[in-house]
């Protein structure tokens, strides 16, 4: 009974990391040989099929992730976050605060880890809604929901990026469909989700923040940090190169065009190890070279980030490993047979996998690999499923009801002032909302991509007039404010 032997070591996970408080990555190893034992793995086949899985999870995306790392340290320990989020700010105007903290948390999210991120913003956010004498909550989730859409669908994110090596879809695809998905899902989950939930739980939304959480926070001199322009840029250049290689690709097959030196240079540089090494080099020159900070102190900030993440990239690599045992114990073709003549498609089942898996274990990471293990089997029997897809879906079912067993749903509570009740009924439920709207967006893409154009654009429409009309009915009154 495969099926129950997985059940079992996923129960004993759970109790190994939440019960024990063992290490989330002694744990997965545990319980990999645990698993390959009650399926009956031959006993010199076990630790091959360990190692196996660890290096070949590992092999591809600890370059991204070590690159990923750095280029989001160098940019914080310069200013460049700050300088994005306060410009931003600026530009968008006290009214429309929440929209510059939505997009000021998805571009400082593109490139940081969502713990990094948010304890970054964090005191940005705490500073404007004291400012504003407006909680804390609406524009934390309003962040914090731009961060987690950020960290479920899109490269360099150790989830997303994870799945994508392990279903073999092309990581630029992931990252060009992945954006699409992300912005009206922000809109729906990080700016009208707050709105409508301020109306269930209203103590939520009176709250000021923990100040003893947030602690002494470095104090930024804006002329002191990077340009606006050089910030966002040095953020988002791994995604201009990889996209410029996904539309290129799409052109090549649309108009058949032949390769030259100038194709496959482009095909190189959007590779996305290359991509993000160079992205590395320009964030050392316009982070620290071009403002005279010293190579060393850049490299202290850059070793400080693998420091920060070794951890993370271990963990990945142990649920490689417990992928790979699921794979060759036989459990992913036995799933493959009780679904051989069931029509589901493979997106929606990849994402309920995922949801089930992220509930149980907490980890986004750990769920999308061990999804990864239960899904690529039955990929052969569907040929023409677009593999960038599956790879959202999961993504989307990673990002499900983050509750107690995911150290995102505890530093809500703790940053926000909340209590149980309060986070659950706020950022749970947000989360839940951002994987539900992903996973919409994914199955009308995957039935058609001019249908999806459609609906995405129809969100943002709907919401532009719903943020002019708002902005017509505040010309007529005054703001009102939640004091604390």
């Amino acid at each position: 009974m495969p099926l129950l032997m997985v059940a079992l070591g996923v129960i004993l996970l759970i109790v190994l990391i939440t019960g024990f408080k063992v290490n989330a990555f002694i744990s997965l190893i545990i319980v990999s040989f645990v698993v390959a034992l009650t399926l009956g793995m031959p006993l010199g086949e076990i630790a091959n099929s360990v190692e196996t899985g660890l290096g070949g999870t590992l092999g591809h995306i600890a370059l991204i992730l070590g690159f990923g790392a750095m280029i989001g340290r160098l940019i914080a320990d310069a200013g460049g976050a700050y300088r994005i989020s306060m410009t931003l700010i600026d530009k968008f105007g006290k009214r429309n605060v929440q929209w510059a903290v939505a997009v000021a948390s998805f571009i400082v999210g593109i490139s940081l880890f969502w713990d990094v991120a948010f304890i970054l913003l964090i005191p940005i956010v705490y500073m404007i809604s004291k400012e504003l004498k407006i909680s804390i909550t609406h524009f934390g989730l309003t962040m914090a929901g731009a961060l987690v859409v950020a960290h479920s669908f899109l490269p360099p994110h150790p989830g997303i990026t994870a799945v994508t090596e392990e279903y073999g879809a092309d990581i630029a695809m992931v990252l060009v469909y992945g954006i699409i998905i992300a912005i009206p899902t922000i809109i729906i989950a990080g700016v009208w989700f707050p709105k409508i939930n301020r109306r269930w739980i209203p103590s939520a939304f009176e709250k000021t923040g923990n100040k003893e959480a947030l602690g002494e926070q470095k104090q930024w001199k804006l002329e002191e940090t990077p340009g606006f322009g050089v910030s966002v840029l040095t953020a988002i250049f791994p995604i201009l190169l990889m996209s410029a290689s996904a539309f290129l690709d799409i052109f090549q097959k649309k108009l058949g065009f032949a390769d030259n030196l100038l194709i496959e240079m482009i095909r190189f540089v959007g590779d996305a190890p290359i991509a993000l090494l160079f992205s590395l080099l320009l964030a050392l020159y316009t982070m620290g070279i071009s403002r005279k900070i010293p190579m060393k102190e850049l490299m202290n900030s850059a070793g400080a980030s693998i420091n920060a993440i070794g951890l993370l990239i271990l963990i990945t690599g142990g649920g490689g490993a417990f992928k790979q045992v699921i794979i060759d114990g036989g459990v992913g073709d036995y799933i493959a047979g009780l679904f051989a003549d069931v029509s589901i498609s493979p997106i929606l089942l990849s994402w309920i996998i995922a949801v089930i898996l992220r509930i149980s274990l907490g980890s986004g990471t750990v769920a999308a690999l061990s999804t990864a293990g239960l899904v690529l089997p039955m990929l052969s029997s569907y040929p023409d499923a677009n593999l960038a897809l599956v790879a959202l879906a999961t993504g989307a079912g990673t990002a499900f009801a983050s509750h107690v067993n995911d150290p995102g749903f505890w530093m809500v509570k703790e940053f926000f002032g909340l209590s149980m009740k309060e986070t659950f009924a706020t950022y749970t439920i947000l989360s839940s909302v951002a994987s539900i709207v992903g996973i919409i967006l994914v199955l009308l893409m995957d039935a058609s991509v001019l249908l999806a154009g459609v609906a995405i654009a129809a969100i943002i429409g709907a919401a532009v007039i719903i943020h002019i009309n708002e902005g017509l009915r505040n010309n007529k009154k005054p703001i009102k404010k939640v004091s604390a």
